[in-house]
């Protein structure tokens, strides 16, 4: 079995997990996830943890068994936590906007950008180049945060574009003459 597949996921306090055949549900005070267990893993929860084990030797079980439970650990932290994503816009007139379940972002295009965010996602615009991307699904949220710097990714000559905070962006060398 693989290391983390052996290690329990301990819940804190007004965290419930609830195993049902081949769907596992976690209910805390962020929210709820679900997540569909994979048939080769076995998912059990007692005193206050959560213990993966695998249902045959194959590797293929011992590989599913490590992923099941750190998506269930994350799932654990999202609905307790949360997870949260920070964009940076670098560039003259590179601005964010959100206006309820869209971000206005001016990138410069010709045209306006208009991204309509998920469910189960919120986008806050602390300044008009900053953008925070916060929600209880991890993979929802690094997806959300992708899609948006897809729209303008730093390009390697000036650094301009949609970088996520903290991003090192390695610059090329001007052409010389």
């Amino acid at each position: 079995m693989s290391r983390v597949g052996k290690k329990p996921v301990e819940l804190p306090k007004g965290v419930e997990v609830t195993a049902s055949g081949a769907a596992l549900k976690v209910k805390g005070p962020k929210g709820e996830l679900s997540l569909a267990v994979n048939p080769q893993v076995e998912v059990s929860v007692a005193d206050g943890k959560v213990q993966v084990a695998t249902r045959s030797t194959a590797r293929t079980a011992r590989v599913v068994s490590g992923t099941t439970r750190a998506l269930i650990a994350n799932m654990v932290t999202g609905v307790t936590k949360g997870f949260e994503r920070k964009l940076e816009l670098v560039g003259v007139g590179y601005r964010a906007q959100a206006q309820g379940r869209k971000l206005n972002l001016t990138l410069g295009f010709s045209h306006p950008v208009a991204y309509p965010v998920p469910e189960g996602i919120t986008v806050e615009t602390p300044s008009q180049t900053e953008i925070i991307i916060k929600g209880t699904d991890r993979q929802k949220v690094g997806q959300v945060a992708a899609e948006i710097r897809r729209y303008r990714a730093p390009e390697p000559y000036k650094g301009k574009g949609v970088r996520f905070a903290g991003e090192q962006v390695v610059l090329k060398e001007a052409k010389k003459k």
